[in-house]
């Protein structure tokens, strides 16, 4: 158990005798006998850990809301006790979190072994999905109010509201009604790399929604997969396997129902086995080649990771750059390092991570880029301290170049504005980079572009605005099993905040020019379906050009993170830029494993006409 214990000890001295495990449980998140001491406690034991063991009911209520299973928490207890014991026992009721964001674990603490009635009893898993019925696909909590994903969220707590489990509606219904339960998941397969402990998300044999074509399960509105499971650390002693990856197939999973670390899980008997892996290994590079003229324009969009020029993972970087997204005539950046890395002094400058990167993709096969970027006041754009990441541009000079402005290129400091024409003030530009809304985060990076003549279909000029965004993180975010419903989603706020002040720039500039050709793109560190994007969408008359290129649902998908496949990286595009859009997300980082990964982040790569 961890080391910062929290309680629930009802403050009585009452005993309860007799009671069935089922009882103790109760219907709902907390057991009504939390603080109570207990005996005459009957169980046949069914598995055991390296701090106690679980005991599962001979007596079962056949209620679907009351698990039949519980845990004994003793370090020392039940040493002489077998899997297949039939045993009564004592001990007191007790409600265990290690986190005050945690959701309670009912476990029979300071247990005393009041008799050993037989040995070599049958224990038998239930198996989910057919003993246990299919996990709720949609709603994790009565207390989301229909949406997981809602603002505000944090108005109610599963400590305090304490529901009565509905297991056939909810998903976290359904795993408490089964803690404690020694279960079985058929035919698993795996729906995110094992995080550093080696625990990993799997779905069984049941239905699910959101299923991608890698085997995965996408996030989408209303529905983040409560479905599946994490598997955890295996009760043996050995370890689960770091190299699963996305779509694993796996061998059949047995173990324990429990609580920890912010999720529901099952403890295996033994550690996960992996039969075989999705394929192709790699996906195809993207087939979105520029025309090499303003009528087929293509842009790249990805999240470096942290690029500094000695990054070990900058020449992977360029050769994804070059191989896969085909040498975009644009490219996105964010997480661009300055030029001495984590190395936390006043240096802010990026030009030797840029220019280090396009010597890079020049090396990989790749054209000779330029780039644009604004550097940032020290230490005050977030990420890691004395990073000072940014956002930037690679764009290629032989076919675009950056728009005469009137003031030339921005400092940190100066604000960007649209004048008639449109045209900037300063490009490449920040918006609005002193608001308190871009308290340490990356400010947005506009640019107005040029397809030189050379790219011109006519004599006419062909210009276009660009905007790279990377709004701020989702740290301080609660677990979706949590204890505040709905989750916490950490910096909603700030986002908000950001999305409005990006898209009220963006309306600024259709306001002189409804027909002109902006791209936003970029990590907005949110989803399409939440508020902060609803709102950027709606004020910047913009929209996501996945709905525009009608990519499915369950293929928008970017990032892993816990049991989602997820897209934190959106490009949305003004209305003149929707008629023959083509975009597409290369999944080069989330289809790998944890030791081929190069970025945390998928790159997309769209092509577009910005031809007058």
């Amino acid at each position: 158990m961890a080391a910062s214990i929290l309680r629930v000890l009802a403050l009585t001295a009452s005993t309860a005798a007799a009671l069935t495990i089922s009882e103790i449980n109760g219907n709902k998140f907390l057991s009504p006998y939390a603080g109570q001491s207990v005996s005459n406690v009957s169980g046949v034991v069914t598995a055991k850990g390296p701090d106690g063991l679980w005991l599962r009911s001979p007596m079962p209520d056949r209620d679907d809301r009351t698990s039949q299973s519980i845990y004994v928490f003793g370090r020392t207890f039940g040493t002489n006790l077998s899997v297949g014991d039939s045993i009564v026992v004592g001990g007191r009721v007790a409600e265990y979190r290690s986190n005050k964001d945690y959701i309670f674990l009912t476990e029979l603490g300071s247990p005393v072994l009041e008799e050993k009635v037989s040995s070599g009893n049958a224990v038998k898993p239930l198996v989910i999905g057919k003993d246990t019925r299919n996990p709720p696909t949609e709603q994790f909590s009565a207390l989301d109010g229909g949406d997981v994903f809602a603002v505000p969220n944090n108005v109610s707590l599963v400590s305090v509201a304490n529901p009565v489990l509905d297991p056939k509606k909810y998903g976290l219904d359904f795993w408490e009604s089964l803690c404690g339960e020694l279960v079985t998941v058929r035919k698993p397969t795996a729906v995110a790399k094992p995080n550093n402990f080696g625990d990993t998300w799997v779905i069984g044999d049941w239905k699910v929604t959101g299923r991608n074509k890698r085997g995965g399960l996408t996030m989408t509105d209303r529905d983040a997969n409560p479905e599946a499971i994490i598997i955890g650390s295996p009760l043996d002693g050995s370890s689960n396997p770091s190299s699963t990856k996305l779509g694993d197939t796996l061998s059949e999973i047995t173990g324990v129902v429990t609580y920890a670390f912010g999720f529901y899980r099952i403890l295996p008997l033994t550690s996960i086995q992996i039969l075989r892996s999705a394929t192709p290994t790699l996906p195809s590079a993207t087939e979105l080649l520029s025309s090499g003229k303003c009528d087929g324009i293509t842009f790249g969009d990805y999240n470096v990771e942290n690029l500094s020029p000695t990054s070990s993972h900058l020449p992977a970087i360029a050769e994804h750059i070059v191989q896969y997204l085909k040498s975009p005539d644009l490219v996105f950046l964010q997480e661009v390092q300055d030029d001495n890395g984590e190395t936390n002094d006043d240096v802010t400058s990026s030009n030797i991570t840029l220019s280090t990167l396009t010597s890079a993709i020049l090396t990989a096969g790749g054209p000779t880029y330029a780039y644009a970027s604004i550097s940032p006041t020290d230490d005050q754009d977030g990420g890691v301290p004395g990073g000072n990441i940014r956002v930037a541009y690679l764009y290629k000079p032989t076919l675009l170049r950056l728009s005469a402005s009137s003031s030339g290129i921005g400092s940190s400091s100066d604000a960007t504005t649209v004048l008639p024409g449109p045209k900037l003030t300063y490009n490449p530009g920040r918006i609005d980079p002193l608001n308190a809304a871009w308290t340490a985060s990356r400010k947005p990076l506009v640019a107005q572009w040029d397809v030189l003549p050379s790219g011109r279909k006519n004599r006419k000029r062909s210009t276009f605005f660009t905007v790279n965004v990377h709004f701020g993180s989702k740290g301080g975010s609660s677990s979706l099993h949590g204890d505040a419903r709905p989750p916490v989603n950490g910096g909603v706020l700030d986002r908000s905040a950001q999305a409005n002040l990006t898209a009220s720039f963006i309306a600024s500039i259709l306001s002189h020019s409804p027909t002109a050709k902006i791209v936003s793109a970029g990590d907005f560190n949110e989803f399409a379906f939440v508020e902060p994007l609803e709102s950027f969408s709606r004020i910047s008359q913009s929209n996501d050009l996945d709905a525009v290129t009608r990519i499915r649902d369950e293929e928008r998908y970017t990032y892993l993170f816990d049991m989602n496949a997820q897209q934190l990286d959106h490009m949305y595009v003004s209305r003149a830029l929707q008629k023959r859009a083509k975009y597409e997300h290369l999944h080069i980082n989330t289809w790998v494993d944890r030791s081929a990964q190069i970025s945390d982040h998928d790159p997309s790569v769209a092509k577009l006409d910005v031809c007058d």
